[in-house]
């Protein structure tokens, strides 16, 4: 008799290959105090809704003590909580209460930079060059006439220079915000105080972690430094000097000694943002971290040929490597798939066309190209039920049960992503997919909390609103609770495992997978596809005549 879910979550200790995550944003999730900041007692006050979506774990992005130069992904205290969020009683109640509910609990870690007022940079700033606390981090000298010329052109990932200068000639390196120094992963004070962290927050009952930016880590930074058009031909890789370089299997191999010493042992999912690569799925295995995020679903668009291709590359690659494969359609990163899917196509084999056009319809403030707001929401019904129909692991973010469209015309002096004030004219960040959740339909912030919202809520957001939603049976929200509920029962049943058989289809346009039993179909075409024999289990849309619609998956037994 197969494992039931109840059973299998709390003593399977593999339990995550094929779970289901729903991402919290806490500063945008639920406000527990009034003051416009979500925090860990508006989480707490709204464990019973994810109970019921059937979800096995949270992810809770930083919820540290923190500047907020970038979300909170700028962290001052990696054993904290901020006192705006909550504190470490509150963090352990929420815990628990998310575990009385069997729900698991994964939080962030950023190991590959400290905010600037961490305790450790602002002794490596008060100390000598060439110190003990200066190489926690990652100094170099200038170059030029009083060493004023950064040790090399490259630009940070959110504008301006990579390089910081700190008065003394010196400049530390920062990939992201200079409020970010990046950490020197060869110091081994450094290594070891992040064991010292992931015990912490496992003796607090963490189960998993979300590791940003797994794949900087390890970096050879001696000199001669390369160009930045020089570094930008190099490919990702053992021979780059940032990222993905092979000696980061060693500092997760001692990560996976810690999660070894307890039970089950912890797991995490490391955040690898360049692809396609193979070389992801390593990070997978249970010898390292054991999960990866593989974005190559995300970014394959509303396409036949795309999405197929995805999948099949990322199941032949953990397949290799006998790791799980990790599916995501969003997160607080990028723009919500319920407009993504909206805009117009775009079928190219360039992994960031749909990227690029996605920023140039945020810069026009979400005029240009026009949204098609009903097509979105059928595209992304249709492509949730896709991912969740496929082996492995999905991550969920907040919202995108709801349906939530970004949030494109939030007015400058309202924004809060470095990206927008670091890359003026070009970027406008990633606010419009980080506004607080609508749970009712009126009040002051739609129920997120008793007074305004941190970023500016649309008057749109009414109709999203959980308490809305929650009484439509045919929202957003009920196709989510029908297919997690759903998929919760398939993946025990009989028969189904984590091998994809494709079925061919006259209509290339229209992809078709088994699981065993278990039959996944979605309609890319323009026009009403035949159905298969079988049970109907489930829809992302009515079916019309017996016929899939554009923009439908179904799932069938047979």
């Amino acid at each position: 008799m197969p494992a039931t879910h109840e059973t299998r979550q709390w003593t399977d200790p593999r339990w995550w290959r094929d779970a289901v995550v729903y991402q919290i944003y806490p500063r945008s999730f639920a406000d527990g105090n009034g003051d416009g900041i979500g925090d860990l007692a508006g989480i707490a006050s709204r464990v019973p809704y994810l109970k019921s979506l059937d979800i096995d774990a949270v992810w809770l992005s930083p919820f540290y003590p923190s500047a907020l130069a970038d979300g909170g992904y700028d962290v001052d205290d990696y054993r904290a909580v901020d006192p705006r969020i909550g504190t470490i009683e509150q963090f352990d109640t929420v815990v628990a209460a998310l575990h009385d509910a069997g729900v698991r609990v994964f939080i962030d870690i950023v190991p590959n930079h400290s905010s600037n007022r961490h305790a450790w940079f602002q002794a490596a700033l008060a100390a000598e060059p060439g110190s003990p606390e200066r190489d926690r981090y990652i100094f170099r000298r200038g170059h030029g006439e009083n060493h004023a010329t950064p040790p090399s052109d490259w630009p940070g990932a959110f504008g301006g220079s990579a390089w910081e200068p700190v008065g003394d000639g010196w400049f530390y390196f920062h990939i992201f915000a200079p409020e970010q120094p990046d950490f020197n992963w060869d110091n081994p004070q450094v290594r070891e105080d992040f064991l010292t962290t992931l015990r912490f927050w496992s003796d607090h009952g963490v189960d998993g972690f979300r590791v940003d930016v797994a794949m900087a880590l390890a970096k050879d930074l001696s000199e001669p430094l390369p160009s930045a058009a020089e570094l930008a031909a190099i490919p990702i890789g053992p021979t780059h000097p940032l990222y993905d370089r092979d000696e980061v299997d060693e500092i997760y191999a001692g990560w996976r000694g810690v999660f070894n010493e307890y039970d089950p042992p912890r797991v995490a999912v490391a955040e690898l943002w360049a692809e396609p690569s193979p070389r992801k799925a390593r990070y997978a295995t249970e010898a390292s971290l054991g999960q990866a995020f593989f974005f190559d679903l995300m970014h394959a668009g509303f396409s036949a040929r795309r999405v197929h291709r995805a999948i099949t590359d990322v199941l032949g690659w953990t397949a290799e490597s006998g790791s799980a494969p990790t599916w995501v359609l969003a997160n607080h990163d990028n723009v919500r798939q319920a407009t993504r899917f909206g805009l117009p196509d775009v079928d190219s084999d360039d992994p960031w066309a749909g990227p690029d056009r996605d920023r140039r319809w945020l810069l026009t403030g979400g005029v240009d190209p026009v949204e098609d707001v009903a097509l979105g929401r059928a595209r992304a019904q249709a492509m949730a039920m896709l991912m969740l129909a496929l082996p492995g692991s999905a991550y969920l973010y907040q919202g995108e049960e709801l349906g939530l469209r970004e949030v494109a015309d939030i007015p400058a002096q309202a924004r809060q992503d470095p990206i927008f004030f670091r890359s003026p004219g070009f970027n406008v960040g990633r606010d419009g997919c980080r506004v607080p959740l609508p749970w009712t339909s009126d009040g002051p912030s739609f129920g997120f909390g008793t007074g305004a919202a941190h970023l500016p809520q649309p008057a749109w957001f009414a109709d999203y609103a959980v308490a809305r939603e929650d009484a439509d049976p045919d929202s957003t929200l009920a196709c989510y609770r029908r297919a997690l509920a759903l998929r919760r029962q398939l993946r025990d049943m009989p028969g189904v495992g984590d091998e994809v058989t494709w079925l061919d289809r006259d209509d290339p346009q229209v992809l078709c997978f088994s699981r065993g039993p278990w039959v996944c179909l979605t309609n890319f075409a323009g026009a009403p596809a035949a159905l298969l024999d079988g049970e109907i289990l489930a829809t992302s849309g009515e079916l019309t005549d017996g016929l899939v619609p554009p923009a439908t998956t179904v799932w069938l037994k047979r």
